[in-house]
């Protein structure tokens, strides 16, 4: 998988592959996002072109950026072990 500069269509559809079709960014909260993450410089566009007579930026993180997700992704990580460890306590398996 190509790690590099991303235009939006191209975001929508790899977290659409990601997440097995489970989650569906619309154009609108995605833009928004975008935005709010180039102002937390997390994201940066990266460069445009022009296709079929439209503008397409490119966005990719910055080292800030991957230092957030990489944050998140353990956070993530953590509550997910912690809910496991919960729901074997609640249910535990009987032998």
């Amino acid at each position: 998988m190509d790690h590099g500069p991303r235009h939006g269509y191209g975001i929508i559809q790899e977290v659409t592959t990601l997440s097995a079709a489970r989650v569906t960014l619309l154009p609108g909260t995605l833009y928004t996002a975008l935005d709010r993450l180039t102002a937390q410089c997390l994201v940066e566009p990266d460069h445009e072109e022009v296709v079929d007579g439209g503008l397409r930026r490119y966005y990719r993180l910055t080292s800030d950026g991957l230092g957030a997700l990489r944050a998140e992704t353990a956070r993530l990580r953590q509550l997910a072990t912690a809910a496991e460890t919960r729901l074997r306590a609640l249910h535990p398996r009987t032998a």
